[in-house]
């Protein structure tokens, strides 16, 4: 199975997004963005906007090692620079600091703001990129970060696509409580994320 797919690199890429783009917290804000929207239409946006955050995140994993090469950024740096802005992010998890998005007629909300930059934000962006960065680039571990990516798109899809069932059964109580969780866990990762990088910048000075 190892030759397959590389189990390690699966199990933290899928526990690294997850976390950053957090499904069950992504269910107040979809509620909010589709409340005007009937159940189909609903189930539409949840498709739509998964497939845009799907599009985007993988973009940047296949092309982004070509944009560091020119703009001659290294690894550590986007490392150390990927740690600080989750690291923002799991503040906000952890205060509860959030924007509460209003829907428009104008805009398609499953494409601005749910696709991007709600769910394939900056942070999901650089978790990406990273887990190529730091793999050998063997077909085992190809395999492993685009299941992984795979595996929490399709999370997010289930999470939006029910999110009214999820909503009742978690209640508002449940629903902050997983939103703290995962910013504590988001913190963690970044801290992780940053000291890596030092000892990286360390090592090569």
């Amino acid at each position: 199975m190892s030759a397959v797919i590389d189990g390690t690199l699966f199990a933290t890429t899928f526990l690294t997004l997850f976390v950053i783009m957090d499904p069950p917290g992504t269910v107040p804000v979809f509620l909010a963005l589709t409340s005007t929207m009937t159940a189909k239409q609903r189930a539409k946006a949840a498709l739509q906007a998964v497939s845009v955050a799907f599009g985007v995140i993988v973009v940047f994993m296949l092309f982004g090692q070509h944009l560091l090469n020119f703009l001659h950024i290294s690894v550590p740096a986007l490392q150390a620079s990927g740690g600080l802005l989750l690291l923002l992010v799991a503040m906000d998890l952890l205060t509860g600091k959030t924007e509460e998005p209003t829907p428009s007629g104008k805009v398609n909300v499953a494409l601005v703001p749910l696709g991007t930059p709600l769910l394939a934000g900056p942070g999901a962006i650089v978790a990406a990129m990273l887990a190529v960065q730091g793999s050998e680039g063997s077909v085992a571990e190809w395999v492993a970060i685009v299941a992984a990516i795979v595996a929490v798109h399709l999370c997010l899809f289930l999470a939006m696509r029910f999110a009214g069932i999820i909503h009742r059964v978690l209640g508002e109580g449940g629903t902050i409580l997983v939103t703290r969780i995962a910013g504590l866990l988001l913190a963690a990762i970044a801290v992780q994320l940053i000291a890596d990088a030092v000892r990286a910048f360390v090592l090569a000075g």
